[in-house]
């Protein structure tokens, strides 16, 4: 277990020392922003990680990677970039990062497969972008529906809202995930399906949102176009489960692979960033490409003391295990980055939200804690309140993008003061003569910087992040790579769907048959659909 190791122990004894000083002091006395351990960049990648507002100091962070070598941390990086079987429970590997390299530098197993779906489904966005590759009718797209959920569907739609503008086109992006029938509504309103590309993402093409949502858009385009044939040219399909997609309709030429070693949460780099290929082209996708590439190629090469990707894990079990810290906000101040904290949500809360370790046994420790934020300067004026005078503690990234594509320079200054002026308050706080005004801070930050938002940096960020999922499940002894937990609520909606069109509610507990037999009731779901069916 992590905590009989020794550098463990070593931390516990730190810890009871570093909460007797304020973090304040603690930063001034450890060189700050001017110290190179808690102030790193990557390379000339335009990519800064300031550690300066975070409870550390020499010992601390020495002890901190002492304790990343007690758990082999370089040995289970060299397994997961040569393809062995990391994924435990489900013997499988995690090679996303294949996905991103240059072909040479590809485990031989599937150097070729990525090759060849990485350049048919690039060249399909261009064709799309140009106008080449059309509708039944002859007619552009003009429209993208993306149908998917979770990793099938957060990561591209992130992107494509983070990097869209800076590639003006007309093609227009919808991305639907929520089963619930208003979502699809608002997704499909007002649409042509002439001009309109459908693309459905599923790894087993059974995933309930994605099939039930692609059912009803395939209805939706064949009521309004009576062309069975035109489906082949307006639906397209991304899976491990051709054989499915063929039998919905979809033809060879619109079909992609994505393959059991690539994890939803880390797919945005295969075909299922195909709306990101159409957004921003094949040129731009490779950029994103290359700087995921060269964050793993910093993650494999950077002395462990500049490791941004270990060194940013590190913080966070620190203040996760070692001061009681239970939440992490994460706080970009950029609005093309909005999306950024329900990304990241899915990438470490379904990642390393586990109890036991790799071998099954109890954690017998927290792992990883409840993520959640929103965009600056919007935050400051709802939830703020709560981190500067709440009980609650909390750690929080600031995530900045120093030059702005815009030209209001006025703006960009006070956004940028706006997010450095949060980080000190609740860095150092403020003690007045009212109690009602005091502000305690002591709140540990990390601030990352971006240069511009490109598609590299972009790629550069997001394989950061991912870096330090997989860096927290060495240290922890965990699977970063399953998610058995999500399982169980589906396997018990299948037998309420039923019970709520029949007459039965067997087998129930009390408290959820109440609820079904509530939903049949008088105002229930099944009494408006026999009022439907009798009009």
């Amino acid at each position: 277990m992590p905590q009989d190791l020794p550098a463990w122990k070593q931390l516990m004894r730190l810890a009871a020392l570093s909460i007797q000083s304020k973090l304040g002091d603690l930063s001034a006395a450890t060189g700050g922003f001017e110290h190179s351990s808690f102030c790193v960049t990557l390379g000339n990648h335009k990519l800064l990680l300031d550690l300066s507002k975070q409870r550390l100091d020499q010992p601390t962070l020495a002890a901190l990677i002492e304790l990343a070598n007690e758990r082999g941390f370089a040995e289970q990086r060299r397994r997961l970039f040569e393809g062995a079987e990391i994924n435990s429970s489900e013997h499988r590997p995690a090679l996303h990062t294949a996905l991103r390299a240059p072909y040479a530098q590809r485990p031989e197993i599937v150097r070729e497969i990525v090759e060849e779906t990485l350049q048919r489904f690039v060249c399909f966005a261009d064709d799309v972008r140009s106008g080449e590759r059309r509708g039944y009718t002859g007619k552009s797209f003009t429209d993208i529906v993306h149908i998917g959920i979770g990793g099938s569907y957060l990561g591209p739609r992130l992107v494509v809202a983070a990097l869209q503008t800076q590639y003006p086109e007309r093609l227009r992006f919808h991305f639907l995930a929520n089963i619930d029938g208003e979502a699809i509504d608002r997704c499909l309103a007002g649409l042509n399906p002439e001009t309109t590309l459908v693309i459905l993402v599923s790894k087993s093409f059974t995933t309930l949102e994605t099939q039930v949502n692609g059912a009803s858009a395939r209805s939706w385009f064949l009521e309004r176009t009576a062309n069975q044939k035109a489906l082949s040219q307006h639906f397209v399909a991304v899976t491990a489960n051709i054989e499915a997609a063929r039998q919905f309709g979809i033809k060879e030429d619109n079909l992609f692979p994505v393959w059991d070693w690539v994890g939803g949460r880390f797919s945005l780099w295969s075909a299922v960033g195909l709306p990101i290929a159409l957004a921003i082209g094949a040129a731009g996708f490779q950029d994103l490409l290359n700087g995921a590439h060269a964050m793993d190629t910093h993650f494999q090469q950077a002395p462990i003391e500049n490791n941004l990707p270990l060194l940013l894990a590190l913080a966070g079990v620190w203040n996760y295990n070692f001061l009681g810290v239970s939440n992490h906000a994460i706080l970009p101040y950029d609005h093309r980055l909005a999306l950024l904290p329900e990304y990241l949500q899915q990438l470490e809360m379904e990642s390393n939200g586990k109890s036991v370790h790799n071998d099954g046994s109890p954690v017998g420790i927290h792992t990883m804690p409840i993520v959640w934020g929103g965009e600056g300067s919007n935050g400051q004026h709802a939830f703020h309140q709560l981190m500067h005078q709440g009980t609650r503690s909390f750690t929080a990234d600031f995530i900045l993008i120093a030059n702005a594509d815009h030209t209001h320079d006025v703006h960009q200054r006070w956004l940028l003061a706006s997010a450095l002026g949060q980080s000190q308050a609740m860095m150092i706080g403020e003690q007045t003569k009212s109690s009602h005004c005091n502000v305690a801070g002591d709140h540990a930050t990390t601030t990352l910087v971006l240069d511009q938002l490109t598609p590299f940096t972009l790629g550069s960020l997001l394989a950061m992040y991912e870096h330090k999922v997989f860096c927290q499940g060495v240290l922890w002894n965990i699977n970063s790579f399953d998610q058995w937990g999500v399982e169980l609520g589906k396997q018990l909606a299948e037998p309420i769907f039923e019970q709520l069109g029949d007459n039965s509610a067997l087998g129930q507990d009390t408290a959820t048959k109440g609820l079904i037999d509530y939903l049949k009731g008088e105002t229930g779901v099944m009494a408006k659909i026999v009022e439907r069916t009798q009009k």
